[in-house]
Parts: C-alpha cells; sequence; structure tokens
C-alpha cells in the first residue's frame, strides 16, 4: 500500500459514485415472476450467510424491482457470464416493456421454487425467499433465504468497474 493520501477532496454525496465506481462487481439479473414479472440488472449483490444460506440485494425504492419483491416476496438471481453483457444492458434499460413482455425475447425458463424467470446461459442461478428488508437512505436491503442454488457449466464472469462492462476470471470445475 501507498503512504500517498488521498490527493483530491470531493463531497458527498458528489464523489460516491466516482468512489463506487473504483470498486469491481459482479454483475446479477435479478428476476420476479407472478403477477408483478419483471428483471433488472443488479450489482449490489452479496452472500451474507450459509448457514442459514441468505443473500442480499440493494434495490433503490423508485424502481420498478422494488414493488416487484415487496409484493411477490419471491425472487430469483441470475449470475452473468461475460459473454451476457448485451441481456446486463438489456434489463437496465429503462425503455424496455415491462411485465411479462421484457422476457418474450429472452431465452429464460421458470425456476422450479419461485417461478421466477431463470436466465440462460448465466453462470449460475438462486432462488429466494423475502426473509427480511431493511430500508436504508434512497433504497431498500432485500435479504433472500436461498431455496435452491445451481451452478452452470462456467466460463467469465461478467464484472463491472469504472462504469463499464469487463470480463472477469473463468470458473470451471
Amino acid at each position: 500500500m501507498s503512504d500517498q493520501g488521498p490527493s483530491t477532496s470531493v463531497a458527498v454525496p458528489a464523489s460516491l459514485r466516482e468512489v463506487m465506481a473504483r470498486f469491481t462487481t459482479g454483475v446479477v439479473a435479478l428476476t420476479v415472476g407472478g403477477e408483478h414479472t419483471h428483471g433488472m440488472t443488479a450489482n449490489a449483490f452479496s452472500s451474507v450467510s450459509l448457514e442459514p444460506p441468505q443473500v442480499l440485494c440493494c434495490v433503490a425504492h423508485s424502481a420498478v424491482m422494488h414493488k416487484a419483491i415487496t409484493s411477490e416476496r419471491r425472487f430469483a438471481v441470475s449470475i452473468m457470464g461475460a459473454d451476457q453483457e448485451g441481456l446486463a444492458r438489456y434489463f437496465a434499460d429503462k425503455s424496455r416493456p415491462l411485465g411479462p413482455p421484457q422476457f418474450a425475447s429472452v431465452d429464460w425458463r421458470p425456476g422450479p421454487r419461485t417461478g421466477a424467470p431463470l436466465l440462460a446461459g448465466a453462470l449460475a442461478w438462486l432462488e429466494c425467499e423475502l426473509a427480511d428488508c431493511h430500508d436504508s437512505g434512497d433504497h431498500s436491503i432485500f435479504i433472500g433465504s436461498v431455496l435452491h442454488s445451481l451452478c452452470g457449466p462456467g466460463g467469465q464472469g461478467l464484472l463491472f468497474f469504472d462504469g463499464g462492462f469487463h470480463a472477469g476470471a473463468t470458473a470451471g470445475r
């Protein structure tokens, strides 16, 4: 580590987006089935606990996904591969159709435990039931109890860094 201090200081929250852009994250697609079918690209996702198995995702209060998760109380996570950048961009595009039509041109299957769309070609999938929700600032932290998990055949992960998508390390067995 360098002994050098910060080169510049800018008021928070103006610089928070710039600072967080320097933290590499994985990319997932959150999906909900049922009456509130919806998909959303996210990078605010993490494992919480192995016992009991839990994960978390953070969703803006203003996002369509926020209402979908709170209404259905079940969601799925597709961990995106590097070759799925186009799909990640699609589910991040606010101009795409809403509801079931947004999945019309997407290859997916319903999750066996939640019915939420599991995106074909993902590196891995999780199906979750909402265990807890914490409001924090302009987002909610949704904690999901993992009901089902499955790994795909492997491949490079899709990463988000410095405002763009990048290929990550290769997964495989």
